[in-house]
């Protein structure tokens, strides 16, 4: 749901991407009993996840601040 309310998405796209992260060992997954209907998964982060995403963040911030220089090098070449 929270995915949800940042980003248009699917749950065909998001559930196949869990099932691969999990597989990769980037989740666990753990079943809760719910007061409405069946058992809920859930995802948990582990630890090797985390640093995944460390670096998926670093690379992120890396690359939009090579994007945002481009883009106040091109304003600047508007401007002259």
């Amino acid at each position: 749901q929270k995915i949800s309310d940042q980003i248009e998405i699917s749950e065909g796209s998001v559930y196949p991407l869990l099932r691969r992260l999990t597989k990769e060992e980037y989740f666990t997954t753990y079943l809760k009993e719910s007061t409405e209907g069946p058992s809920r998964k859930y995802y948990q982060l582990t630890d090797k996840g985390r640093d995944y995403l460390y670096k998926l963040v670093d690379e992120w911030n890396e690359f939009s601040r090579g994007v945002n220089q481009l883009i106040k090098e091109g304003v600047n070449n508007v401007e002259e």
